[in-house]
């Protein structure tokens, strides 16, 4: 008895010891699934701090596997997206600096297809979420696919991808209750970010309007690591990657984006679907910066560093082509959904860098793709298929739809004449850059990747005035949704390396002070930067400022697929409706006529004008503008119904033009016309009176009127 007893007492210790093990301790060691204790969960495993990420590296292969498979089969990042077909065009050869063979000729189009897409939330989650968005875009060139993926931001929160599980596990619903969807504004997202310096510059622009873009047709996109290109004489360049929208760059505003998000989840997904069923083509340029091999140490920060970017000041983008976007999907899932990008889908003349952070993406997306998309036979996939024939020994696994004939599935071989053959250089074949290789296995980074503060700072002070606000605004509130106080802490700490302004504004608005500053958290890279004998210094920015990094910077103009909406009812004058539309039309402006009920209107003039909305259907926050034709009936309606009246009301409120064609009308009824400077309304984006389309058109090109947000907040 006392033996069972015995047995029975070891057998619930191991019980308890098991339990304790799956508890969420505080005094456990990091390990990996096999229980050896981890020594260093921060950096790959490299041949030398700045070499290239080893194969062997079992702890960051296991990391990544686990959360590659974690979810299934929805993407685990950029779950929600959507895209579209057209084609690139090169402006002119680029053979100086790579043998590419889809950047030789200006006459041929490769065709391409590019998903947009937020990064944080889940499928069903919002298109106006404050998140980075994925720009990636699959050339099918004639010598294989090439997948440009990127960002619409051009820097990144990690500078080394055994991190990126630890952030994107930050920044989903936490894991205890699912909450919240789509947002960083929570505990263990600013938790991981305020114990991560290197995510400090990515926080700004994150925190920016380049977080909560207009449409997916007027942001930028960017290639975020330092590639090579390669030319026929083997000779690297160091190349970055951008998208710049001919349309210009535009954000909306963080109470807009909150309404957006409930008026019309799929805002971004219509948007884009709409612009290209009009026959209104989304239109970017690829632009890229050449950087010679020889300044590859020029800089005050290390090209291999991903958390930072080369300013165009230093560096200017130099446009060599143009994608349009011409022709939706067929089919979402079979297109938008399976389609498989990859940063190791390249072409010859295009290679990689030593990047961290690239080295560990090259591994993850294959072992997502072979998950997600149901195994080894994804590219078979029709909107995968490269339209450059497939000849290998690759076989069977599941969902193989190619039927292989022959004998054969290996090389070398002789009884099918050695077919599939090797192909040369010069016949197209692919050889990795020759980089030099020289070093030790280390677990570390190099000492140029310590400067986390210098580039956010440079961004910041990048900003106007009104833009600077917004970072503070979103800072604020985002930290005001954290619940733990030494959190706040850390993070108004990180802030104040950035700008001592910005912590002070931020911590004011928390009810906190900004702590003093108790080691220096920065080192920076001096320009004459030797990786043999480096040692960190304080950093010394070659610039306090880049204009490009504004979204405001260079004014607008451009008002084509702009959103005018036309707010009427019955008596409608039909001169002040036609002339205002034409004008706009002919600028390539969207005109939407509001009314009552989802059906028609009566014209003054008897006609009966087609409504596009109902006021009770749609939202203000949904158009870029506004328009009350005259038509005293009209307007003697409109002040009945307070939705319209909410419209202008809210319209002012997120800044944009408002434009009446007719005095003492519906405008008077609004909230904010008491308090306008009557002597000066254009400059405030509010147009009264007949024949004013030039002026008001204007108005619109100049996107919004910021200025109105330092007045007293309108009750809309």
């Amino acid at each position: 008895m006392k033996n069972e007893e015995k047995k029975n007492a070891s057998d619930n210790k191991k019980h308890q010891d098991l339990e304790r093990n799956r508890e969420d301790s505080k005094d456990q060691f990091l390990t990996t699934n096999q229980g050896l204790k981890i020594n260093d969960d921060q950096n790959s495993l490299k041949a030398g701090d700045r070499g290239a990420s080893l194969l062997e590296d079992f702890i960051l292969r296991e990391k990544i596997t686990h959360f590659d498979h974690e979810r299934i089969p929805e993407r685990i990042v950029h779950a929600r997206g959507s895209a579209a077909h057209g084609y690139f065009q090169v402006y002119e050869s680029m053979e100086k600096y790579t043998k590419a063979g889809f950047l030789q000729d200006p006459s041929k189009k490769t065709p391409v297809f590019t998903r947009f897409s937020t990064v944080a939330g889940f499928k069903g989650s919002t298109d106006l979420a404050r998140d980075v968005r994925g720009f990636s875009v699959k050339f099918y060139t004639e010598e294989g696919n090439y997948d440009l993926v990127g960002n619409n931001i051009p820097v990144f929160f990690i500078q080394d991808a055994i991190k990126f599980p630890d952030l994107i596990h930050a920044v989903k619903p936490e894991p205890h209750n699912e909450i919240p969807q789509a947002a960083s504004a929570h505990d263990t997202f600013w938790d991981f970010i305020s114990l991560m310096p290197e995510s400090t510059h990515m926080i700004m622009w994150a925190m920016s309007d380049r977080a909560i873009p207009r449409s997916l047709r007027m942001m930028e996109g960017f290639g975020v690591h330092t590639f090579r290109f390669v030319n026929k004489e083997n000779k690297g360049t160091f190349v970055k990657f951008h998208w710049k929208p001919l349309l210009g760059t535009h954000g909306v505003a963080w109470d807009e984006a909150q309404k957006i998000s409930g008026n019309d989840p799929d805002f971004h997904r219509r948007d884009l679907w709409n612009a290209i069923d009009n026959g209104q083509f989304p239109e970017w340029e690829l632009g890229v910066q050449i950087i010679p091999e020889e300044d590859e140490h020029k800089f005050d920060f290390d090209l291999l560093d991903a958390t930072k970017l080369v300013p165009e000041e230093l560096v200017p983008v130099k446009k060599i082509g143009k994608m349009v976007l011409n022709r939706n999907p067929d089919n979402f899932f079979a297109e938008t959904e399976q389609v498989a990008f990859h940063p190791g889908h390249i072409v010859p003349g295009i290679d990689f860098t030593n990047d961290p952070l690239l080295q560990g993406r090259l591994f993850s997306y294959t072992d997502t793709q072979l998950k997600r998309l149901g195994g080894p036979n994804f590219h078979e996939i029709p909107i995968n298929r490269p339209i450059a024939p497939m000849h290998n020994n690759q076989r069977d696994g599941h969902m193989r739809q190619e039927i292989n004939k022959g004998q054969t599935s290996y090389h070398p071989n002789s009884l099918r004449g050695g077919c599939p053959f090797q192909a040369k250089i010069a016949e197209g074949g692919f050889d990795s850059y020759p980089e030099k290789i020289d070093a030790k296995k280390v677990r570390e980074r190099s000492k140029s990747f310590k400067d986390h503060f210098s580039q956010a700072t440079l961004f910041f002070n990048s900003q106007t005035g009104v833009e600077q606000q917004h970072i503070i605004d979103a800072l604020s509130f985002e930290l005001g949704k954290v619940g733990v106080a030494q959190v706040q802490e850390r993070m108004l700490g990180l802030l104040n390396e950035v700008s001592n302004d910005l912590a002070q504004k931020v911590a004011s608005n928390l009810g906190m002070k900004v702590p003093e500053r108790k080691e220096q958290l920065n080192h920076g890279v001096p320009a004459d930067f030797d990786p043999e004998r480096y040692e960190p210094t304080k950093s010394s920015p070659s610039i306090e400022k880049d204009p490009a990094l504004s979204m405001m910077h260079k004014g607008f103009g451009n008002i084509a697929t702009r959103q005018v909406a036309f707010l009427c009812a019955d008596g409608v004058d039909d001169n002040s409706v036609d002339e205002m539309k034409k004008a706009l039309k002919n600028e390539g402006a969207m005109v939407k006529i509001l009314g009552p009920n989802s059906t028609d209107v009566k014209t003054a003039g008897g006609k009966s004008l087609k409504v596009d909305e109902a006021y009770r259907t749609t939202a203000s926050v949904v158009y870029d503008a506004f328009y009350v034709p005259s038509g005293d009936k009209a307007h003697k309606a409109m002040r009945m119904i307070p939705k319209a009246i909410h419209f202008l009301n809210e319209g002012y409120k997120h800044c944009k033009p408002i434009a009446s064609a007719q005095e003492n009308g519906l405008v008077e009824e609004t909230y904010f016309w008491k308090n306008l400077n009557k002597q000066n309304l254009a400059e405030d984006g509010v147009i009264i009176g007949k024949g004013k389309s030039s002026e008001f058109i204007e108005a619109i090109g100049k996107h919004r009127f910021w200025k109105r947000e330092e007045k007293d907040s309108i009750p809309a």
